[in-house]
């Protein structure tokens, strides 16, 4: 009888401990060196890939099905994928969604993203959670050749998100006005003809639906670099300021963006928003600290409790960084926490319209809960105006 061999590998995971994990590999050919998370996220792996709060790292999905419907133009989150690679169980399979433009593998190949299937994501997703986001370095080579021992070196040498400034390497080049609105049926995309508000959102890593969400609430948007002033964002006389979301270490990209904040906050009395990164700027230029946590949160289930009303809302979250509730001031008010591991996930000033939070309310992708937040943001606007 004759007796047929497993596939060789084409891909190869090292991590920087000297562990290797070898599957088959699609999407781009080559190598790279990145921290290792994972995302327990059951839809959105394109508006993952494509989040720019993802610079730097290699996503593990722990949803076996990724690549089953496809990709499309509509679900980019930026113009390209901005995850340094992707790691599933199992191979993408041919889309099956009426929405589906192209398939995931072309998709990542063409824009120059590795990606490895055939992993125990299970095992790896253990790994982290015990031991932390480890380095990593990611090959894809057909011929499945590699150098194991320089690919556990690279991993060695990635130097890591502390200290790493990356809003610097994602923000948009120059300033620009935003109108379009989320999607709805059957319309589709739609402009905002009728806004209320004029509102300037620095671009710290922005994915398009939160710029999306703030259109749909009414807002003017002129989005902004990173490196904005505050004399720069106040030079457009905005009814608010939002603070988007983004990659790397807060205490890094705070080196500019907390003066441009608390610059704000002592000319004004202007109304300011923040997520993810926008929060955990916010609350450096209040005061506070932010820390690296073990393995972060990133997923579309995090269970997220307001401490004010009793309300538990599901969030999406993507964070490696996170605010430390005790280091906040006493204007300023720990509004959200974690029900997950009790970290916090929301802060605003006591006396002022100032407020932000850890997790993505424009769900994309998870579970709208959250939307409020952006009608509360517009409601300060509208109050302000009317004083």
């Amino acid at each position: 009888m004759s007796q047929t061999s497993a596939p060789r590998p084409t891909a190869c995971l090292a991590l920087a401990d000297g562990t290797v994990f070898y599957g088959r590999g699609f999407g781009a050919t080559g190598t790279t060196e990145a921290e290792l998370c994972f995302n327990t996220a059951m839809t959105g792996y394109q508006e993952i890939m494509t989040d720019p709060s993802y610079a730097g790292q290699v996503v593990t999905f722990t949803f076996p099905h990724v690549g089953n419907v496809g990709v499309n133009p509509d679900d980019d989150e930026t113009a390209d994928p901005v995850a340094a690679g992707m790691v599933v169980k199992w191979d993408p399979t041919d889309p099956s969604n009426w929405r589906a433009a192209e398939h995931l593998s072309p998709w990542l190949h063409r824009r120059g993203r590795i990606a490895i299937g055939g992993i125990d994501t299970r095992r790896l997703t253990r790994a982290i959670r015990q031991q932390g986001a480890p380095h990593v370095a990611l090959c894809h080579n057909p011929e499945g050749s590699f150098d194991i021992e320089a690919l556990v070196a690279r991993a060695r040498g990635f130097s890591g998100l502390e200290g790493l400034d990356l809003a610097k390497d994602v923000t948009c080049a120059q300033s620009y006005r935003w109108d379009e609105m989320r999607w709805a049926w059957p319309q589709g995309h739609t402009r905002q003809e009728n806004p209320k508000f004029k509102v300037v959102a620095v671009d710290f890593g922005a994915k398009r639906n939160i710029l999306r969400c703030l259109a749909s609430v009414g807002c003017d948007v002129t989005v902004l670099p990173a490196s904005a002033t505050a004399d720069e964002v106040l030079a457009h006389s905005p009814d608010g300021v939002f603070l988007s979301n983004g990659p790397g270490d807060p205490a890094a990209t705070g080196r500019y963006a907390v003066p441009m904040i608390r610059g704000i906050l002592d000319q004004t009395d202007l109304p300011i928003f923040g997520i993810c990164l926008g929060h955990q700027m916010l609350a450096l230029a209040l005061g506070g600290k932010t820390i690296k946590m073990n393995h972060g949160h990133h997923g579309a289930n995090h269970p997220v409790k307001d401490l004010e009303t009793g309300k538990v809302e599901i969030t999406s979250m993507n964070h490696g960084f996170a605010v430390d509730s005790q280091t906040l001031p006493e204007d300023v008010l720990e509004t959200h926490v974690s029900l997950f591991d009790g970290s916090n996930c929301g802060l605003r000033m006591r006396e002022r319209p100032v407020f932000s939070v850890q997790y993505h309310p424009e769900a994309s992708p998870g579970p709208q809960d959250s939307f409020y937040l952006f009608e509360r943001f517009a409601a300060s606007m509208a109050a302000r105006a009317a004083q």
